[in-house]
């Protein structure tokens, strides 16, 4: 078992804890690199809409996640993000200042969104956030002269600084160089400040704020965040797919995203991959299982809905840390084995009388 002494809080901060992380990350990152000559094209694709929605993943994490407020309407902020870069794009925008406008234009819906939320949370927000989705799908439907309406719209293959990325293995590394970055935005934040004040609103918004903290530009900035990290990864799935319509950003989308943060392991930066890997892998597992089941249930409508509903009933039952939390006891009983007590990772919630009360 590794023990840690950290004599500096350089150490407490850093991103990798000790050598074994530096090992595995970045063994990790050379197979990523070295995959477009290892693997086939329709992996490599495979993986690139892994790589997409580990964006859109993280972004939701860092809403849900960290700050404990709730979105069902995700898909909208990605959606807002395909359809700014199309249009973008469509006009002769460089692919740069398309995805920054699609960034920026997210990120000023999320704080749109975040206005409800500093008076309602909990249920009222999901309802709330829902509603922001079917309004931005209905937008997306009706307003024909920009986004297409129902026909959808086409979209360019990106073109960075004169070069075409018109190829898988080209558009992989371009959706790679953006998930590492962002990664690594998303960890030093959490690690700043305001990450800090983002778990504190998680855990007890009434302590957060006797520390000074301000609730309204948290949540807001929470919001703006997460809405400007799913707009990255709406316009890469836009260049990714070649077009889009408004059923591709609909509330079963929203769901998928929620399906990812719930069962990759809410709380989690390592919950997001896991999530993303869950949600590209599973439809190809169902696929597979159809011909081994009976006609009556393996062609049925809906299949796939009813699948990943009972998955995210049965981790929220037994597993509400997801495959990240599953990794860690694992890991746990393996290090302290045969002193592993169960129930050690039990969460144990404290609350003040004012926090029941209300």
């Amino acid at each position: 078992m590794r023990f840690l002494f950290k004599t500096a809080y350089e150490q407490d901060i850093a991103l990798a804890k000790h050598a074994g992380h530096q090992f595995w990350y970045g063994a990790l990152m050379v197979a990523l690199l070295v995959a477009p000559w290892a693997l086939p094209e329709y992996w490599l694709a495979q993986i690139s809409f892994v790589l997409i929605y580990s964006i859109a993943g993280l972004g939701l994490m860092l809403l849900a996640g960290f700050t404990g407020q709730v979105s069902i309407g995700h898909a909208a902020f990605m959606g807002v993000g395909g359809y700014t870069q199309a249009v973008l794009t469509g006009w002769g925008v460089p692919f740069p200042l398309a995805l920054a406008g699609a960034t920026a234009l997210s990120g000023v819906m999320g704080v749109v969104i975040s206005v409800p939320a500093l008076r309602v949370k909990g249920i009222y927000l999901g309802i709330a956030t829902l509603a922001f989705g079917f309004i931005v799908e209905e937008v997306f439907a009706r307003w024909e002269s920009v986004t297409g309406g129902n026909a959808g719209i086409h979209i360019k293959p990106p073109n960075l600084f004169g070069l075409k990325l018109d190829t898988q293995e080209s558009f992989y590394y371009l959706c790679l160089a953006l998930c590492v970055a962002i990664t690594l935005g998303v960890l030093n934040l959490l690690r700043a400040p305001t990450g800090r004040a983002f778990v504190a609103i998680r855990d007890s918004e009434i302590s957060a704020q006797s520390m000074g903290i301000h609730l309204a530009w948290y949540k807001g900035l929470a919001f703006a965040l997460s809405a400007a990290i799913a707009g990255v990864a709406g316009a890469l799935y836009a260049h990714k797919m070649g077009f889009i319509s408004p059923d591709q950003f609909s509330l079963l989308q929203s769901v998928e995203l929620l399906l990812l943060v719930v069962v990759g392991g809410l709380g989690f930066v390592h919950g997001a991959f896991l999530g993303a890997i869950f949600i590209i892998s599973m439809p190809q597992l169902i696929a597979l299982a159809k011909d081994l089941l009976p006609p009556a249930i393996g062609q049925a409508a809906g299949l796939q809905g009813a699948v990943f509903g009972l998955v995210l009933v049965v981790f929220v039952l037994f597993e509400p840390m997801g495959l990240y939390g599953r990794w860690l006891k694992v890991r746990t009983w393996f290090q302290l084995f045969p002193f592993y007590r169960k129930g050690m990772f039990k969460r144990q919630k404290s609350f003040t009388k004012s926090d029941r009360l209300k």
